[in-house]
Order: structure tokens, then C-alpha cells, then sequence
């Protein structure tokens, strides 16, 4: 933010200087991270404490930061059907593990995940009739098992599932005989609508005999008008949606699914779900990539899927099954925005200019005194107002960047209570979503206490469901632990840590410089996840002003002014300055004279914020915050909507 710098006495530089050759603190930045499915849980410095996690969850995965490669996973190979529906409970690592589960069911199959259609299954072969009645429980896979069941019990037969055809019975030769005598004969023969004369039979077992003679035909009992067999073609095969052809046999139709890439089996005789018709087998790739809600490629392991998908934007790895998520790259940038400002007017001028602007923070409270009095200008209106924006509202709260007064306030239990319950139990009336915390010009003395003070902030404000961010400057890893701000700490603490990237010159600097080089501003990000702070955690502050330098004819600066972002063009018109590449800031540094003066300033546009964000995007930061609303224009959010 555009604000005071810390000052350091010459005793302070002292010290960080004297150690500044003393060995660096270890690079804790982050290189693994640990998701179940697409939820992101935990970032991880080293592989083996990422797997150690990512084993207390099912189907986990680790992956490399900036590659997106996977480097270990469980998700299951096998999975368990019965009549073609499964569930997550019945997903395994080995066939072995599957197939205990599945004998446990009838009509049951494994799939192998990696490839088409099943490895294993129990669907029944045989079936036990007693008369013209059977039950679910009278399905066997061999056919003893069928004969054993069918002894059971009198006038019972067995029908071979694969071919219909009636293969056993307990039916005495005299009962077959009395039952071909009777008259009139009640079991009719038909095939669609069509019957004749010579397909009436007295003996079920000779109706049947008849029926298999004829494709797609049926036995009625005259008498109850029921079918009592069938040997229609249940066993529809589509490609795609493209019906291909019919059989009385599983076993045939799968054989010749197999043949097409793409199919799929629906079982026409069993009940509907939904008005759709039973798929039991299919040999489509279960790991499907989708672009948005467009399906562009399926692959039949996790690892073709996932370099294929790397290759789009917005694009995601689905399971066949039930359209899940396992992987994305939809995660977008968030865009903060602090207002500077509590004004309703100034606030809602400042947000109608925006696009894609995700958190928007209005500068409502302030630390008033050393016995942790708040001063709150806030407004209920304009948050209400925001809210129906689609915006969250993070209410940055400051401490007048006084460091006595803080270091007072920080050093006293009592203060730090009164002045918590009174931020918080504020907050939360306004229906906000978070408090933004910017204390600056702390001494290096109040570390342990500002630390203490977050917990403390941190805590009550969870309590009533209230996010904290707090802003940090972009410091130096070589004297980072000499400072006010313990990074590694507030990592844990809070919900976001805002980096401060900016001002790397400032309105106290003595020669003239950018107020973010690209290169600082990227060491910067570097520095703070080799704290240890996880990615998503971090929001990466950018200017939307410069500095403009005035320098005398001996090259003295003279004085500096802020310029803001939107006045930028006009004042390079006006004043016909000239523009040159400076590639140690990465940016065009632009130059006039007036008055035998020199004013300098390097450039700050469209392309300086896009390269800022490219930044975010490529260390994979939760977003971005920009300093501050009001110094824009919408032709600049209209670009940055494209790069979230």
C-alpha cells in the first residue's frame, strides 16, 4: 500500500548487517502438495511427510508444485458391480481384495479401471423353476449348484441362462406324459404376435423346446395369461449412442461388444432406473478429460489422462462412473482490492470500475490508542451493497502506523482483549467476511507480541466464522528473523498473508527506482514460501501507481511524487516524455524535462499488471491484491478477467 516505510535506526542496520553473513535460514518453500480429489489439504516441503498425510485419506494424491505431476496416488485399480451399480465403499487396490467383496453378491463383476469392460464375474448361468414359478435366490453360477437347490423340491427344472434351453429336471416320465394328454393344451407359443395351432402344448418343457426354435418368442399360459418363458434378446449393444445388435446370451453380447471401441450392454429385462434401462457392461476409458463442460479425450489410466489434461485450460479429470472430479486446473487467481477508503460514495465508484474483483477491502478501523480503543467508520450499507455485488468484504483495520503507541498496546493483555471482542463482535454485526489486519512501522521488540496478538485476533475471530488476513512487506530472508514479523508463525495463524510488493523505492528512497521491479517482486514471492508459507495462503500485493523522481542538472533528487496508474497516458501526451526498455526492472522507464528538471518514472500499465499476475499464476498463489482501488481503469480489469 501506499504508505509509510519502517524505519530502522543505525543501530538496528547494525545489527542486521552483522549478521547478514551468517548462514541462510533453510528454504522451507513448499514442493508437494496433497489433494483428495480436487480439495486441496496440505503442502509439503518434502515428499515423504506429503505421502505420510496423504495416506490418512482415500483417494489422495501428491503431486509436484509447478508440474502437476503426480508422484504417488491411491486410488483404487478394481472396482465391484452388482447389476451394473456400484458404490465408493466397493473400490480396491488388488483383484483380489475386489473379487472377496464380489462373491459376497449374485450377479456381480469386477472392473479393471484401466481397462474395458470386466475381469471378473458371477452372473448366474443356470436358473431354478418349480413349475412356472422361480425366485432371485434360485440363480447359480454351475450347475450343480442349480441341481442341488432344484432336489429340493418336487416338479422343479433348470434352465441354461446362456442358451435358454431347458437342461434338467425332477419330472417323472408318467407326469410329462399326463400333462401332454391334457386338453385343451394352456401353453401357447408366440413369437411377437404371431401363433398357430401346432404351438399349443399341455407340457411346459415341450413349449419351451418349441419357443427356442423361434428368435424373440415367448410362452403364455393361457389359462392366467402370463409368460412364463421368454427367450427374447435382453442383452441390447450400443455404440455410443448407436444401436449395434441384440442377444439371448450375456456372454455373446459381450463377446461382441468387445470387437467396438465404446460400447456398452443394457439389460432391457431388468427394472429401470429413472425411465433408463440397466447398463451392466461397458468398455468406455473410465478417466474422461473435459475442457469446461466439453469432453475432449478419455484414457484408460490416471497418468494419460493427466498430460493430456495439463495441456488445456480449464479442464478437468471425470470419473465415467459418476462424473467426479479427480483433478483440475480450474483453480482461478483471486483479486483483492483495498479501497483506502471508507467513504460509501468513493467505495462503490472504486468497485463499479472493477471486473473479476473477488474480496474488496474498505479501510473501516483503526487502533486509537494504547488501551485498545477502536475507532470504526464503517458503513452496514455500503457491505450490504457489496455483498449483492458477488464481493466478500474484508475490512482492513490499521494502527495508525504508529510504533510507540502499537509497541504499548501490544505489550498489554487487557488492551489487546478490549480492542479484539470490539474489532470482532463489530465485524461480525456488519455481516463481513474477514478483517484485513495492516499494522506497520512496528519495532523489531514486538515480534513475539504482534505474533501473540494474531493467535488472539485469529481465534475470536474464527469463532464467529470470520477470516483474518494480515499484510506483511516484502522483507529480506537474511534479516527476516530481526524484524516485527515472524512469517513462519503467521503462516499458521492466519488465513491469508498478504505480501506487500511494493515500494521497493519509496517516498523516502534517496535515488530514483521502480516501486515494484518485476525481478524484486518475484524474489519477493520466492522468499516468502521459503518461510514455509503454503501457496494457497498467499496473496501478492501490486501497484496500481508509480513514482515520479524530479532530478536536478547534477542529477540530485530534488523531490518524488505518487502518479496513479490511470493518469499515466495522458501525462506521458502531455509532457512528450520518451520511453526505454530498463531490463533490470522489467519495465519502460519514462523520462521528460520542464523547468531544467529531469522527472523520471517507471511505467506501470497493462502489461507491467498482466507480468505481475503471470507471477501469481506461475508459483501458484491464491491471488492477488491490488494497491488500491480508484487508480485503475476498467480497460485494465477487462484484461485482468481474462488472466484469472
Amino acid at each position: 500500500m501506499l504508505k509509510r516505510k519502517t524505519l530502522l535506526s543505525l543501530t538496528a542496520l547494525s545489527l542486521l548487517f552483522s549478521v547478514a553473513g551468517t548462514a541462510a535460514a533453510a528454504d522451507k518453500t513448499t514442493k508437494y502438495r496433497v489433494y483428495q480429489d480436487t480439495t486441496l489439504l496440505y503442502e509439503a516441503q518434502d515428499y515423504k511427510s506429503a505421502e505420510a498425510y496423504a495416506r490418512r485419506f482415500a483417494d489422495s494424491h501428491v503431486e509436484e508444485i509447478g508440474s502437476r505431476n503426480w508422484v504417488w496416488h491411491n486410488y483404487p485399480r478394481y472396482k465391484v458391480y452388482q447389476h451394473g451399480y456400484s458404490s465408493s465403499s466397493w473400490e480396491y487396490a488388488t483383484l483380489e481384495q475386489a473379487i472377496r467383496e464380489a462373491s459376497n453378491w449374485g450377479s456381480a463383476s469386477v472392473r479393471d479401471l484401466q481397462s474395458g469392460g470386466w475381469v471378473w464375474n458371477n452372473y448366474p448361468e443356470y436358473q431354478v423353476y418349480q413349475g412356472e414359478g422361480t425366485m432371485p435366490s434360485w440363480s447359480f453360477r454351475t450347475l450343480n449348484e442349480a441341481i442341488l437347490e432344484a432336489k429340493k423340491w418336487s416338479n422343479s427344472h433348470i434352465i441354461e441362462l446362456d442358451s435358454h434351453a431347458w437342461v434338467w429336471d425332477n419330472i417323472s416320465a408318467a407326469a410329462k406324459a399326463e400333462a401332454r394328454s391334457q386338453s385343451p393344451k394352456v401353453y401357447q407359443v408366440y413369437q411377437g404376435t404371431h401363433t398357430s395351432d401346432s404351438w399349443k402344448f399341455g407340457l411346459l418343457e415341450d413349449a419351451v423346446q418349441e419357443s427356442l426354435r423361434w428368435g424373440n418368442s415367448t410362452v403364455v399360459n393361457t389359462n392366467s395369461g402370463q409368460v412364463v418363458f421368454s427367450n427374447l434378446k435382453p442383452f441390447k449393444v450400443y455404440q455410443n449412442s448407436t444401436y449395434l445388435n441384440d442377444f439371448l446370451s450375456l456372454d455373446d453380447a459381450i463377446a461382441y461388444a468387445k470387437q467396438f471401441a465404446h460400447t456398452r450392454i443394457e439389460n432391457e429385462q431388468a427394472p429401470k432406473v429413472n425411465g433408463k434401462a440397466q447398463i451392466i457392461w461397458n468398455n468406455y476409458p473410465f478417466y474422461q478429460v473435459y475442457q469446461s463442460s466439453n469432453l475432449i479425450g478419455e484414457f484408460t489410466t490416471i497418468g494419460s489422462a493427466l498430460q493430456y489434461a495439463k495441456g488445456y485450460s480449464n479442464a478437468s479429470i471425470r470419473l465415467y462412473d459418476d462424473g467426479s472430479a479427480i483433478w483440475d486446473n480450474l483453480r482461478k487467481l483471486q483479486y483483492w482490492g483495498w479501497n483506502g477508503s471508507s467513504a460509501d460514495a468513493t467505495i462503490r465508484s472504486q468497485v463499479n470500475t472493477t471486473r473479476g474483483l473477488d474480496v474488496v477491502s474498505p479501510t473501516y478501523f483503526t487502533l486509537a490508542d494504547a488501551s485498545g480503543n477502536l475507532t470504526d467508520t464503517s458503513n452496514k450499507d455500503t457491505v450490504s451493497w457489496l455483498k449483492s455485488q458477488g464481493m466478500a468484504v474484508h475490512p482492513l483495520v490499521n494502527n495508525q502506523f504508529d510504533a510507540a503507541l502499537t509497541t504499548k498496546f501490544l505489550a498489554s493483555k487487557d488492551a489487546r482483549a478490549k480492542f479484539i471482542a470490539a474489532l470482532v463482535d463489530k465485524s461480525a454485526a456488519l455481516g463481513v467476511h474477514g478483517i484485513n489486519v495492516d499494522f506497520e512501522s512496528l519495532a523489531a521488540s514486538d515480534r513475539a507480541n504482534f505474533t501473540t496478538f494474531m493467535q488472539e485476533l485469529v481465534n475470536a475471530a474464527h469463532a464467529k466464522n470470520l477470516l483474518v488476513s494480515v499484510d506483511l512487506p516484502r522483507g529480506s530472508v537474511k534479516w527476516n528473523a530481526k524484524t516485527a514479523f515472524d512469517h513462519e508463525k503467521l503462516a499458521t495463524i492466519a488465513d491469508y498473508i498478504m505480501t506487500m510488493t511494493y515500494d521497493q523505492y519509496w517516498k523516502g528512497s534517496t535515488e530514483p527506482g521502480s516501486v515494484a521491479g518485476l525481478q524484486w517482486v518475484e524474489e519477493g514471492v520466492k522468499e516468502f514460501l521459503s518461510y514455509g508459507i503454503p501457496r494457497d495462503k498467499l496473496i501478492m500485493g501490486i501497484p496500481f501507481y508509480v513514482r515520479e523522481w524530479k532530478v536536478d542538472g547534477s542529477g540530485n533528487l530534488v523531490s518524488n511524487r505518487a502518479v496513479l496508474m490511470k493518469d499515466i497516458p495522458k501525462l506521458i501526451q502531455d509532457k512528450k516524455a520518451t520511453q526505454t526498455w530498463d531490463p533490470a526492472f522489467q519495465q519502460y522507464k519514462v523520462e521528460y524535462k520542464e523547468g531544467g528538471f529531469t522527472y523520471v518514472f517507471w511505467k506501470e500499465d497493462e502489461a507491467t499488471v498482466k507480468a505481475r499476475i503471470d507471477i501469481a499464476a506461475k508459483h501458484e498463489l491464491a491471488g492477488v491484491a491490488a494497491w488500491r482501488l480508484g487508480y485503475d481503469t476498467t480497460e485494465l480489469w477487462n484484461m485482468m478477467l481474462q488472466q484469472k
